[in-house]
């Protein structure tokens, strides 16, 4: 892909790796719309508000978009909440509703409301977000590696269904990046910069699945006889927990 000479609507793209990736599309020359619930802490590029939970928020923001931008050919969901959870708790379930609702339907009812433009321009791009934690789960957030491989799945079948109508489905593969705090809790976190500059390399290869390398182990940990080892290491941050 290359980046130039588009018109792009990232939702989620008011913060963290969101953000970033808009001002790479608009460095490239590409027009850039960023989406999300607060819109007033962007000021570089054109904004619309949206809340990926609310169906009716999500309508008028892509009949508002698409009256600006009825040339829209780039569509990039990005919105996502990480929420700690303790399953021996029941309280728990309001972050599991709260991560669901975010990461996994809001993914779907955004690419359900722009899907129809892109099948009648006969061309364009979906990029979904999922995680290595998807592939792998991170035990302190079980909810949020059950939504991410929620979005891989589905990624797969969207493909599946829009071949041959010139609309390309592809799936971004991060790993913990150095934004919202994820500095403070994972050292690991790879910084927003070099993420940035990875993803845009290889968006470059225009393949189906984008894994960025430190996602990689994670990726393919099953493949690579590795899935116990990382899953065992991975469950010690429960020890956090209260009364752990």
């Amino acid at each position: 892909m290359n980046m130039s000479g588009h018109t792009v609507l990232i939702v989620g793209g008011t913060s963290g790796i969101g953000r970033g990736l808009a001002q790479r599309f608009l460095d490239a020359g590409s027009t850039v719309v960023v989406g999300g619930r607060n819109t007033a802490a962007v000021e570089e590029v054109e904004t619309v508000p949206i809340d990926v939970t609310d169906a009716e928020s999500v309508l008028r923001a892509r009949d508002e978009v698409l009256a600006k931008h009825p040339d829209l050919d780039v569509l990039v969901t990005m919105s996502g909440v990480m929420l700690m959870e303790d399953l021996r708790d029941p309280a728990h379930f309001a972050n599991a509703e709260t991560t669901i609702a975010v990461n996994l339907l809001g993914t779907i009812r955004v690419i359900d409301a722009f899907t129809p433009h892109l099948i009648g321009l006969g061309r364009g791009q979906i990029i979904t977000v999922s995680s290595g934690i998807g592939f792998m789960p991170f035990p302190l957030m079980p909810t949020y590696g059950a939504s991410k491989a929620g979005v891989h799945a589905y990624t797969e079948a969207l493909r599946a269904q829009l071949a041959g109508t010139g609309v390309q489905v592809t799936e971004l593969v991060p790993p913990a990046v150095a934004t919202a705090g994820q500095e403070k809790i994972n050292p690991a976190a790879l910084p927003l910069d070099g993420f940035l500059d990875e993803v845009v390399g290889l968006l470059s290869t225009d393949a189906n699945e984008i894994v960025v390398e430190r996602a990689l182990p994670l990726r393919w940990a099953e493949r690579d006889g590795t899935y116990a080892e990382l899953l065992e290491r991975r469950s010690q941050a429960l020890n956090t927990l209260p009364g752990r």
